[in-house]
């Protein structure tokens, strides 16, 4: 969640301001890149977002408020719906058995969630898209979790395209193709996002590192193939979280205008290019400056906040994120990978983490970078493929050429991935244990959106309606969960086994 606003309503007075100080933020922000010193200590650290569903029915549950008063730490805050949580959970380290701890603290996390949300005759699940969401929840505003920050981002969105919001995905008969008058189909979106410390002089690489990587990574983590009762990509979320925060009408887009959610255009050179083109292209959606803010404007450091900049920096979804945190005595520098599906297992998540940070550290330190050997428009292409398609896809790779993804992951990239891991400092056991998990998955073809998949065509050809087969899957998905066992290993019903 970002930083909560104290108005959902701005003048034009205040627009205006808000640009010049956003310009001066930027030229501040330049200056202080070259000269200062950051910390640097390599850690990373996980945003878990979450669902709650009714015990009974997998419905859904608006709880979010009552679950928070439960749980009472700080560690659990809202998200845009009021059938959503995130944690955020402690830093660590790759190095030793640092993600074996995280992946006890994932597990640790969503026990605790799960166990207040069963108080209240509900579940949490951590999948990409909740399966049973249908269009009513999202008539009205009951949906939406309270906050002026949700109110005021939804406000200018839906002010500055001007019309209702046009939701169309390709999938099975005719695909997807509905209007909400808000932003609402936003919420219907739960990720893990994952965060890595970088120095300044390897931002640029480790950025553009993780975008040559995105592809794959979806692939291998897809797990949101099911929304408003129909069966789409492998991952959804992609192409639903484009769409539901789309500023632009349908002219602007054909007109080249850039997406507020977006993958980029070129590769870069520094982590200002980043915050540059976010300044250049993107108008201001919650212009609340600093003044209004009542915020300082140094850090007992004395590191700028650079309010308007990072705020600003929040409403440009790009799937890899440039964070400046100024911290209280130094400042740093983080890398904020979003393109990542909630779920399915504690063990699944922390795998899926253990090939990010395990390929980052390969791909960063190659004598010729992969992302020299391909275009940007190549990259770009896998990713929407590969969330397409999930480990079905096929990809144009360096070197290789057309491959199936699922090879090139075996083949190639997670034994990289886990050389890579071993580079960081992670204990011989730990990286043998995450690329278990990651070959098998990949060899096998089931994440969590093949189960998903394999298991409603099981329950419909024993004679569920899709919203039967859909309110059964996520039930016996929250039970595979409780079982703790990679996703890979979980059983398809019987008259349809994936292979």
């Amino acid at each position: 969640m970002g930083r909560e606003i104290g108005t959902t309503e701005y003048t034009r007075s205040q627009r205006t301001r808000y640009r010049r100080e956003l310009r001066r933020n930027l030229d501040i922000f330049e200056s202080f890149l070259d000269s200062a010193e950051f910390v640097d200590e390599g850690t990373v650290g996980v945003e878990l977002e979450m669902n709650l569903a009714e015990a009974e029915g997998m419905a859904p549950a608006l709880l979010v408020d009552t679950i928070l008063a439960d749980l009472d730490d700080d560690h659990f805050v809202h998200e845009i719906g009021r059938y959503n949580l995130e944690a955020n959970l402690p830093v660590t380290h790759p190095s030793g058995s640092g993600l074996r701890d995280l992946e006890q603290e994932l597990g640790a996390t969503l026990e605790r969630a799960d166990a207040a949300a069963r108080r209240h005759g509900a579940r949490v699940v951590p999948i990409g898209h909740l399966p049973t969401i249908t269009e009513e929840l999202f008539e009205g505003d009951a949906w939406r979790a309270p906050g002026a920050r949700y109110e005021a981002l939804e406000k200018s969105v839906m002010l500055a395209r001007g019309e209702e919001i046009n939701l169309r995905i390709d999938g099975e008969g005719k695909g997807l193709d509905t209007t909400f008058d808000s932003i609402a189909s936003e919420s219907a979106c739960t990720s893990m996002q994952l965060h890595l410390q970088v120095p300044p002089e390897q931002f640029a690489a480790t950025w553009n590192a993780a975008q040559a990587i995105a592809g794959p990574q979806v692939a291998l983590a897809a797990n949101s193939p099911f929304l408003l009762g129909k069966r789409l990509w492998h991952e959804t979320r992609i192409p639903t979280f484009v769409q539901s925060l789309d500023t632009r009408p349908p002219e602007y887009a054909t007109q080249g205008v850039r997406p507020r959610v977006w993958f980029g255009e070129r590769w870069i050179t520094s982590m200002f290019d980043l915050f540059e083109e976010n300044v250049r292209l993107f108008p201001a959606l919650i212009p609340e400056s600093r003044d209004m803010a009542e915020e300082p404007l140094l850090t007992e450091g004395a590191s700028p906040r650079l309010h308007e900049l990072m705020l600003h920096n929040g409403t440009v979804w790009r799937w890899n994120r440039p964070i400046y945190d100024p911290g209280t005595d130094l400042p740093h520098l983080r890398l904020e990978n979003r393109l990542l599906p909630a779920g399915p297992t504690a063990a699944d998540m922390a795998a899926n983490a253990a090939f990010f940070y395990g390929i980052l550290q390969s791909l960063v330190h190659e004598r010729r970078p992969l992302w020299s050997r391909m275009s940007f428009e190549q990259a770009d292409e896998s990713f929407q493929q590969c969330a397409r398609w999930g480990l079905e896809a096929r990809v144009r790779w360096p070197k290789v050429g057309r491959i199936r993804v699922a090879d090139l992951l075996l083949e190639q990239l997670i034994p990289q991935a886990m050389q890579g891991l071993r580079e960081l400092g992670a204990d011989a056991d730990v990286a043998a244990h995450y690329g278990g998990i990651l070959t098998e998955r990949a060899r096998t073809g089931r994440n969590g959106a093949r189960w998903q998949i394999d298991t409603v065509t099981s329950l419909e050809l024993r004679g569920a309606d899709r919203a039967e087969a859909l309110a059964e899957m996520t039930s016996l998905y929250r039970a595979a969960v409780d079982s703790g066992e990679p996703v890979h290993a979980w059983a398809v019903p019987a008259r349809l086994r994936s292979s």
